[in-house]
């Protein structure tokens, strides 16, 4: 049989301080070891392979050894070679998922009145103790409140959110944390000089970062690699050995988009292909790269990236030629792309347009600059339309008083038209529309859009009829007809009632209603204003 052992057993840690990235845990447990500030129950929390199970044992080895040196088991004595072996009477360890029923835990309280034979402590350590049933749970409770003097629960879990909170309530908790790439890649890196393997400081960052927080995959992956490669390591052969998307061809992308470069884009998709790469995989791949490029643009700085310091130089050099909103933009088309391959049944194809998409979207425009450009072209009058002339009003009719006729004349809102009996205010109103509907979306901006595509059809015994294009237009215009009644008492200083008409398409032999203009700026449609045209010929917008 082989005396093979894998790295994550063969070096796990022995002492506190072995323990990688958890530093603010180790340091409390043996502070209160010191003091003698035991709790009866801990509770040991965060994502796989961070050390909980690791720390439980030497929380156990620790109360119990019998020569512990600076509040660390000496790894020695007869209790701590029994713990380490697993043969020990006073730590029993307990597989949550497998033995999670009432009956386990009412054997656990049997088994809990009895003294330790070595130690100090019967320590029990429960591991995803989140499976345990609610009965389980249940018939835990009263143990774990009041536990003889003796016993040390320690329970671990990857999901602290489905432990009961009677059960957290009962036990101190310590969250641990993900690992960061550096601290795995250290740990690694003292593993091979141990045993005296060759491996460069860009394999180990790249191995570290496959364990994405966690020490024990990052190991197995070591293992892996080692078992490919023999005792000389290289970033190439980890490469090879799994299948991975090298870092190169990211920024082959990113030099593809700031060369404009289609085809090579669509080459690129293909050497993909080729490789046999998981898409879904490249794609997380370049999220984190342009996260990269990114944290270098705006910090300046290449502390944040998780990587070798050959890249790191890399990223900050190639960050310049980026913008903040180049670099979102692309992120935002990435995450996309990554969503839409899930459904698709091409998803070659989708990653093909996409890839195009990216490489051949234009710059994003400084909005400061253009701004700035703006106020100059406002500042030198360049562009500014003049004035409308008003329409000269038709003569009064000395035909009689003024009095409201049963169907007014149809009066087009930008022409100002008597205060007589064809339209009584009519082309007044018409005249101060945009100060209408600057009040209005003021106060009710939902209210707005159907008053700017109403149709003004006159004033007919103190209501002013609007004709709308269909049921919903009419029907949001007579549910704020109370406001637009204080709009327009505020306006003309008169008080008007307010309908809303479906009018459609005009009757034959009828004039068909002009609309009110479009919201126009110092007069000028809103198409010729220098704002518009600017952002048309800047941006690229195009009218909705």
């Amino acid at each position: 049989m082989s005396d093979y052992v894998v790295t994550a057993r063969k070096w796990r840690p022995v002492r506190f301080e072995d323990v990688v990235g958890q530093g603010h845990i180790t340091t409390t447990l043996r502070n209160a070891m010191a003091a003698k500030r035991l709790a009866h129950a801990y509770l040991f929390g965060g994502p796989r392979g961070v050390g909980k199970t690791t720390t439980a044992r030497l929380l156990a080895k620790a109360v119990n050894c019998s020569a512990p040196v600076d509040q660390n088991p000496d790894n020695t004595c007869e209790s701590c070679i029994e713990i380490t072996e697993g043969r020990s009477f006073d730590v029993l360890e307990i597989d949550g998922a497998s033995n999670r029923g009432v009956e386990e835990i009412r054997n656990l309280r049997e088994s809990v009145r009895y003294a330790p034979s070595r130690g100090a402590y019967r320590v029990f350590i429960i591991d995803e103790v989140h499976m345990l049933t609610k009965e389980a749970f249940n018939a835990l409770l009263k143990t774990l409140e009041e536990p003889p003097p003796h016993v040390l629960f320690i329970f671990a879990t990857t999901e602290v959110n489905k432990v009961p909170a009677t059960i957290l309530s009962r036990c101190q908790r310590f969250d641990f944390r993900r690992i960061k790439t550096d601290e795995i890649a250290a740990n690694l890196r003292a593993i091979a000089q141990a045993e005296g393997l060759v491996i460069d400081d860009d394999a180990l960052h790249l191995v570290a970062r496959r364990g994405d927080g966690s020490l024990r995959d990052a190991q197995s992956v070591f293992d892996q690699v080692v078992a490919l490669c023999g005792t000389s390591v290289t970033r190439a052969k980890i490469v090879e050995a799994l299948n991975l998307v090298d870092q190169e061809v990211y920024f082959r992308m990113t030099d593809l988009i700031k060369t404009g470069d289609v085809k090579g884009g669509l080459a690129l998709v293909d050497d993909i292909m080729t490789a046999g790469h998981d898409l879904r995989e490249f794609l997380s791949g370049l999220t984190e790269h342009l996260r990269n490029l990114l944290v270098a643009r705006t910090t300046g700085a290449t502390l944040l990236i998780e990587s070798a310091d050959v890249y790191r130089h890399r990223y900050a050099a190639e960050s310049e030629a980026f913008s903040v909103a180049d670099l979102l933009r692309l992120q935002h088309l990435v995450a996309g792309t990554d969503s839409a391959l899930r459904w698709t049944t091409q998803p070659r194809f989708r990653l093909e347009a996409d890839i195009v998409r990216m490489i051949a979207l234009p710059r994003a425009k400084d909005v400061g600059e253009l701004l700035r450009r703006l106020d100059e072209l406002a500042a030198s009058g360049a562009g500014t339309p003049p004035p409308h002339p008003a329409s000269p009003a038709p003569p009064r009719s000395n035909s009689g008083p003024e009095h409201p006729v049963s169907r007014p004349a149809v009066v087009p809102a930008h022409t100002p038209a008597p205060r007589g009996a064809a339209g009584a205010g009519t082309g007044e109103l018409a005249a101060r529309w945009n100060e209408v509907l600057a009040e209005v979306r003021t106060k009710k901006i939902s209210l707005w859009p159907a008053l700017e595509n109403a149709v003004l059809l006159g004033i007919e015994h103190g209501t002013v009829r609007l004709g709308v294009a269909d049921d919903f237009q009419a029907s949001l215009i007579m549910k704020q007809r109370e406001l637009l009644g204080e709009v327009f008492h505020k306006m003309l200083n008169v008080q008007l009632g307010v309908r809303a008409e479906i009018t459609g398409i005009a009757a034959a032999g009828e004039t068909k209603a002009a609309p009110f203009p479009k919201s126009p700026v110092n007069g000028a449609p809103a198409d010729d204003h220098p704002v518009i045209a600017a952002m048309k010929r800047e941006l690229g917008a195009e009218p909705i």
